[in-house]
């Protein structure tokens, strides 16, 4: 793909955004923060395939991805209220129907198109298929990578805001109680991802984002999640109890080792 088809992309999809504004603006908060995350992903995006020493046609493909890897949520919201897929619909797969729909990648080569729908698909599933491998497998690896980066960011400024600035939908609407599932807690010590059926709070929906540490997949990721300060972050938010503060040592420390090239 040429970088000109790109620049296409990116016009269409600003268009794309500006139907879905309204005069609510609790609902533009939501939107804002959807359109604001895909450029965020964007530039990470970016970074990791400059680490990896990508082709130009290879980081075009890559940035395209991360482009419309959320495109979904647009919909998603508009109709449901909400960005959980568990209450509402996937939307990764959404966001695949959009694209269809629209024909926004009719210019675009056969292979590169199927990829981009494959890495759109596959960017939030719990664990990605073991059929995926060569390059469908790095696309999907670095959206999937680029993507936590920024919704570390996300969740970070979130919890610095006042709740009525705060966009609605970010939270999930876990209960903030004071205190996290053994499970979840679990989970981490065995350096596991945390499943979302787990959650039984919103300190919980926490720990399940600082585990995704466990599904990074190159050194740049972690070298930018401990350089943003997203570990810390995340975890001064949490409550003061000698478990979750193991919890978080567990992944500070498996974090800096992977930055660092370590096996872990």
């Amino acid at each position: 793909m040429k970088h000109e088809e790109l620049v296409r992309l990116n016009g269409w999809f600003a268009g794309y955004c500006r139907r879905f504004f309204t005069e609510n603006d609790e609902d533009n908060r939501n939107y804002s923060l959807k359109e604001l995350h895909t450029g965020h992903v964007q530039k990470n995006m970016n970074l990791l395939t400059e680490s990896l020493k990508l082709s130009s046609e290879e980081k075009t493909t890559a940035e395209t991805i991360a482009l419309f890897h959320d495109i979904g949520r647009f919909d998603q919201y508009r109709r449901y209220s909400t960005f959980r897929d568990d209450i509402s619909e996937n939307h990764a797969a959404l966001g695949v129907k959009v694209l269809k729909g629209e024909r926004v990648l009719e210019n675009v080569a056969d292979e590169e198109r199927r990829t981009v729908y494959l890495a759109v698909s596959l960017h939030n599933v719990f664990q990605v298929p073991s059929g995926i491998d060569g390059q469908d497998l790095l696309f999907t690896n670095l959206i999937r990578d680029a993507a936590k980066l920024d919704i570390w960011r996300v969740f970070t400024d979130y919890f610095k805001q006042p709740e009525s600035e705060r966009a609605s939908a970010v939270g999930l609407g876990f209960p903030d109680l004071p205190v996290c599932s053994p499970e979840v807690l679990a989970c981490i010590e065995r350096k596991e991802m945390v499943h979302l059926s787990k959650l039984k709070s919103l300190n919980d929906f926490k720990l399940l984002q600082l585990s995704w540490v466990f599904d990074l997949n190159f050194p740049a990721s972690f070298r930018l999640a401990l350089d943003r300060g997203y570990i810390d972050g995340l975890s001064k938010t949490l409550p003061e109890d000698d478990a979750v503060k193991k919890a978080v040592e567990l992944i500070r420390r498996y974090t800096v080792d992977k930055a660092a090239g370590g096996e872990s």
